[in-house]
């Protein structure tokens, strides 16, 4: 090779480590703070923002709070010393949250929310929100209740994690929609975490309580009403109309083996994509809408027997 080809391929090659480098240097630093890896949700949602992440321009990585508020708020304190730009998160709390979002914001970081949003007085401490309307979402379980029982019915409620943004809003949501209704809630109990053991032991205390008298459940998530079957099962308790949230695959099965009535299905994967699409806007100095609805699915036997839902990867 001359001296003259060996300069030019020497020149290729530094072109292309420049460029190569460019490339990567442009990758945006961003973290997925997972509130509890023991969730399903939130696990199968980390996968997904570390699988498209790189799509729209960021290098993700993702940490998990265990359940742990403290937790959570010393890992938004560590993305911001270690010079993250954007953090996602789905908060165990979404009030002692606060604090480290401030600090957060301050230092320039872009807070995206998902699936829980903060709530309005503090929604100036996130950039945007996507996920599902989980008010919506107890609205579309109290209206499955007042159609099942249109003369009335004596049900309990088993909320969600307490404190969690989706436990507050499916909560309020369902409550506010069956004012005027026949619908009697007996009982409520919220979770400490998204538990399906706990949902259990709850729905076997209230069992015990009042027995025959519960005709139906609205437990805040499929998980949690696996735990709701398993009990009624176990004390003879049969034909209970059960409602839950989620769509996953827990959910699907016992939708279609006719165990639980109704499965109100929010689509993670959208929610993900939505998200970083929200986040690689703001960094490119775009204004986005602050909160952004991904729509929920009202699932029951006759939509899985249609084809109409397919069976859910989580």
């Amino acid at each position: 090779m001359t001296r003259t080809k060996k300069a030019f391929a020497i020149v290729l090659v530094l072109l292309a480590v420049a460029v190569f480098g460019a490339t990567a240097q442009a990758k945006v630093k961003a973290a997925f703070i997972v509130s509890n890896m023991a969730n399903e949700s939130q696990a199968f949602s980390a996968k997904q923002f570390l699988k498209y992440g790189s799509e729209y321009g960021f290098d993700m990585y993702t940490f998990d709070a265990k359940g742990d508020t403290q937790a959570e708020s010393q890992i938004v304190t560590n993305c911001i010393a270690q010079k993250f730009k954007v953090i996602f998160l789905n908060p165990n709390d979404i009030n002692a949250i606060v604090p480290s979002l401030i600090k957060a914001k301050q230092a320039g970081l872009i807070v995206g929310m998902f699936s829980s949003d903060l709530s309005p007085a503090n929604q100036k401490y996130r950039d945007f929100y996507a996920g599902v309307n989980d008010t919506m979402a107890g609205q579309q379980a109290a209206a499955a209740f007042i159609k099942q029982f249109p003369n009335g019915a004596k049900i309990v409620e088993i909320g969600g994690q307490a404190g969690h943004d989706a436990q507050i809003k499916r909560h309020d949501g369902f409550n506010s929609a069956i004012k005027g209704s026949k619908i009697q809630v007996i009982d409520y109990k919220a979770c400490t975490q998204w538990s399906t053991a706990e949902a259990m032991t709850i729905m076997e205390n209230m069992i015990v309580k009042y027995g025959k008298e519960i005709q139906g459940v609205f437990v805040h998530w499929d998980n949690g009403a696996t735990g709701v079957i398993q009990a009624a099962k176990a004390a003879g308790l049969n034909n209970l109309f059960i409602v839950g949230v989620d769509g996953n695959r827990a959910g699907y099965v016992q939708v279609k083996n006719g165990d639980q009535a109704i499965s109100i299905a929010q689509d993670f994967v959208v929610m993900t994509k939505k998200d970083l699409e929200l986040a690689q806007a703001v960094v490119a100095g775009k204004k986005v809408e602050p909160i952004n609805f991904v729509p929920l699915t009202v699932v029951d036997k006759a939509l899985i027997e249609s084809g109409g839902f397919d069976p859910p990867e989580w």
